[in-house]
């Protein structure tokens, strides 16, 4: 229900083109379970008074309507589908005066990381911006394929390892609204949730200032750490954040095979040539001794 009650100019589109393809298709459907019920009344056996024709098999008229009306719903339902699907296309920047925010997504098992790259900060769960500010978000995982979800800004997209998908969003009413996780990907998958905040520029910006202040900073090494899975994660804040680390998460599984394995046998190769060294060296002690 949700869905129908939008929050932002995308999930408004959304709703309306939903209601549109519903109202089209009830066009069809309900005269057709009205004739049902009609035919069924009429032609009961008890009707004496019902016209009985059993050589009538052809209406010209008829079937003009028959095929015709779905015929054009058909080719509207079309029309409207290739239209909003370019129009609506998460890829698509949100045209707007305002200067957007960025937002850089991690999906991981089972929580949500969020990096402000441009304010240097990351939160676990939980994100903040203003309302009618376009907010663009850049989108991966580091754990199974999953998808991205604030139901009342806009429609699903998927957040894969190694790759990166992008979603436009932009929110009209301040409140709280539920993001999630909208792909199983696991036994945390059903904690997977956040909470995306809309707020006024001034809170924001208070905000902004709160998650500064905390003292964890997310490194590398921290990010190992939270990355390992974990169910039901409450809300983190990160006062700093290293550079480059959402771009060196992508980037770790866009390494070939090849050069993986390579650098594997260097490392074998390498380590046998440290323990034939450190055998020879033995040998060379007792020999002295």
């Amino acid at each position: 229900m949700v869905i129908l009650n939008p929050k932002g100019t995308i999930a408004a589109d959304e709703r309306d083109m939903i209601l549109m393809a519903v109202g089209l298709m009830l066009i069809v459907v309900i005269p057709v379970f009205f004739m049902t019920f009609f035919f069924a009344y009429k032609y009961r056996a008890t009707n004496e008074k019902a016209k009985y024709t059993p050589d009538w098999a052809h209406s010209t008229i008829l079937e003009i309507v028959w095929w015709g009306i779905p015929c054009a719903i058909i080719i509207v339902l079309g029309t409207i589908t290739w239209t909003s699907s370019h129009r609506l296309d998460p890829y698509k920047p949100l045209e707007s005066k305002v200067k957007p925010i960025t937002i850089q997504v991690i999906a991981l098992d089972w929580k949500w990381l969020f990096i402000y790259p441009e304010e240097n900060i990351a939160t676990v769960n939980f994100i903040q911006f203003p309302d009618h500010v376009p907010i663009n978000f850049k989108i991966t995982a580091d754990a199974p394929m999953n998808s991205f979800m604030i139901p009342q800004l806009g429609g699903q997209i998927y957040a894969m390892a190694g790759m990166q998908t992008k979603l436009h969003l932009l929110a009209t009413e301040m409140g709280d609204y539920n993001g999630m996780s909208v792909s199983f990907s696991g036994p945390g998958f059903s904690g997977m949730k956040f909470i995306a905040r809309v707020s006024s520029d001034a809170d924001y910006h208070n905000w902004l200032n709160s998650v500064r202040a905390s003292k964890e900073s997310l490194t590398m090494g921290s990010y190992n750490k939270l990355a390992k899975p974990s169910e039901d994660n409450k809300v983190q804040y990160y006062g700093s954040v290293q550079n480059n680390l959402y771009n060196d998460v992508m980037m770790k599984f866009m390494m070939p095979m090849g050069e993986m394995n390579g650098m594997k046998n260097m490392k074998d190769m390498n380590g046998m040539k440290n323990m034939g060294e450190s055998g020879d060296m033995n040998h060379m002690h007792h020999e002295s001794m």
